[in-house]
């Protein structure tokens, strides 16, 4: 930067000319003072001290021994924070883990064992089997993870020698006495026997969570007090550099604050709208050459500003027209709600008459008819009465989404009784099975909707059942993240792979009306129901027997209370892990009740296996 008095706040008069080719000074001025020579200026040389630029590298050689020194401080802060975090996260958490999962692996084990020693079925040795297996592959891991664990060690061999003891007495023995006697009083007593020891490894259990969670207290307590220091060290670093900005902004405003003065005033002329004000150049250099930038920016921003202002008069047309088409667009969907609800009025007034004044012609004239013309009859009649469930689940299909809005937060079981008590005579002259787990996740959604979604499902399980056994219906419900995954199996005749896409499709059809009754657009309404709640649907092409539908939702996002914990509490007291919905086969009956589940219900189930 050069070094040049600060120019006085009156404007500068014009540049000097520069001097002649001779190095002489222009006549009537004195020569320039030198360091070293006699005179003002050569003593105000002398007395100037740092230059700005010394200043900015005694701040910068500040602020370096600064870094160094928090950079030591903060390494060794960071250290002791990555080793306590370390220790949480790749010791005592999965310690955790495979403890819960060795601890299990023995449960099976001992499970396993009182099962076969009542049976004598070997399938009740594989959980024995399986459980010893984890076992031996979680110790040797446990051992890895609290090698600097020695009282968690310590806890381990106990929990070992604890199972091992059970083994050796009671598991091993049960075996062999069902592998030579059968299953019987002998070996149930011995099993009996051994609860005793299996409590001494259930106790031996208790210690070893109790001092895992211990030392998991105890890490995060020493991850929280590294975690201090190191935020008071920051902190301390903050404040020396917040010393030194302070300093430095002293500087600036000595050195270059008063040269910029002028430049700010004509720059704040110009932002304030004043566009055609010149923005002239002075006090050093630098700052002329920054006033001169500024100034060929002014004159860019003036010509941008004035093609800018154009295009905001194109912007703001567009806009008004914009706003004309979304009122428009919320007029023309109230008209077509209205038209859709006045068609399907207006539309099935007449396919009842048809239908009515057909069957009046067939009762009235029923002996002068042949049996031609009361099959022509039928027909016109049937064909009234489908047209009229087309239009009412065509309806129904426009309207999700848009009349059917009562978001309201409920438990997936309340929709799924609703619907299974709408299917009650579709499942009693079916003998359907209907297998759904008692604790289904609460959701937010349309009651309706989600009532719709379940009947359609599971009527497609009963309707398209298996001409040689019973249909049973099994319901599954499991969280992925923030989705909730369900299933709805069936043992029906399935439905081929390349139809996985087709059977979504409003109206279509792999079956014939003679084989089974329908409109074809039941599972595209699963579909649409499901997308408006944010999930989505599809069908399983592995599953070998029968069909599955796969769909899920979204996870309730809040925070359990107190009357969702009562509420679990009295819907879990005594009661079994399933509930099975079932129905007695009942005595087929004539007419539609016995036919199909529901006209709602989709008939694009698969062809058959």
């Amino acid at each position: 930067m050069t070094d040049l008095p600060p120019p006085p706040e009156t404007a500068p008069a014009d540049e000097p000319p520069e001097p002649p080719a001779g190095g002489e000074p222009p006549a009537g001025r004195p020569a320039r003072g030198r360091p070293g020579t006699a005179g003002p200026q050569g003593g105000a040389a002398s007395r100037r001290g740092l230059t700005v630029r010394a200043w900015f590298v005694v701040a910068g050689a500040v602020i370096a021994v600064l870094t160094v020194a928090a950079a030591v401080v903060m390494h060794s802060a960071l250290g002791q924070t990555a080793r306590a975090s370390d220790r949480l996260v790749v010791t005592i958490a999965p310690a955790q883990v495979e403890a819960s999962r060795m601890q299990m692996a023995m449960l099976n084990q001992e499970t396993g064992v009182r099962g076969y020693a009542l049976t004598g079925d070997p399938q009740f040795l594989q959980p024995y089997t399986g459980g010893l297996a984890t076992e031996r592959q979680s110790v040797p891991r446990l051992q890895q993870l609290l090698a600097g664990e020695p009282r968690l060690r310590g806890d381990l061999a106990a929990t070992e020698r604890a199972i091992e003891a059970w083994r050796r007495d009671y598991g091993t023995v049960v075996i062999e006495q069902v592998a030579q006697d059968g299953p019987g009083p002998r070996a149930s007593a011995t099993a009996a026997r051994g609860k005793g020891a299996f409590d001494a490894v259930r106790a031996t259990w208790a210690v070893q969570n109790r001092h895992l969670a211990q030392a998991r207290a105890d890490g995060r307590a020493d991850l929280h007090r590294s975690r201090t220091v190191r935020n008071w060290i920051l902190i301390g670093l903050l404040a020396a550099l917040l010393v030194t900005a302070g300093l430095l902004a002293v500087l600036l405003h000595y050195a270059v604050g008063r040269p910029l003065r002028m430049l700010r005033t004509s720059s704040r002329r110009v932002a304030d709208g004043d566009f055609d004000h010149v923005i002239g150049a002075h006090g050093p250099a630098d700052v002329r050459d920054l006033a001169r930038a500024v100034e060929a920016m002014r004159g860019r921003i003036k010509r941008a500003l004035d093609q800018s202002t154009e295009r905001e008069k194109v912007l703001q047309r567009q806009t008004a027209e914009l706003d004309a088409q979304t009122v428009e667009l919320r007029r023309s969907n109230a008209e077509l709600e209205q038209f859709a609800y006045v068609a399907s009025h207006d539309l099935q007034e007449p396919l009842r008459k048809v239908a009515s004044f057909s069957q009046m012609l067939e009762r009235r004239y029923a002996d002068q008819l042949d049996d031609r013309a009361r099959q022509y009859i039928g027909f016109a009649v049937d064909g009234a009465k489908r047209m009229q469930v087309l239009i009412n689940d065509l309806l129904t299909f426009s309207r999700v989404g848009r009349l059917h809005q009562q978001q309201q937060t409920l438990p997936l079981g309340e929709p799924l009784e609703r619907a299974l008590a709408n299917l009650d005579d579709a499942l009693a002259s079916s003998g359907a099975r209907v297998d759904a787990p008692d604790d289904l996740p609460e959701v937010t959604g349309d009651p309706t909707l989600l009532t719709m979604l379940w009947q359609n499902l599971v009527g497609n399980a009963v309707k398209f059942r298996s001409p040689d056994r019973d249909p049973v219906v099994r319901i599954a419900c499991e969280r992925e993240d923030d989705r909730w995954h369900l299933t709805v199996t069936d043992n029906g005749i399935g439905i081929p792979p390349e139809y996985r896409e087709k059977i979504f499709v409003i109206f279509q059809r792999l079956h014939g009306r003679d084989a089974y009754t329908g409109t074809g657009i039941g599972l595209a309404l699963c579909k649409k129901i499901v997308e408006y709640h944010g999930g989505r649907i599809w069908l399983d092409t592995e599953h070998p027997d029968g069909a599955r539908f796969h769909f899920t939702l979204p996870v309730l996002d809040r925070p359990a209370t107190a009357q969702d914990a009562e509420r679990q509490d009295a819907d879990g007291e005594g009661a079994p892990p399933e509930t099975v919905v079932a129905s007695e086969p009942a005595t087929p009956q004539d007419g539609p009740s016995a036919a199909a589940p529901s006209s709602s219900v989709t008939d694009l189930q698969g062809a058959g296996s």
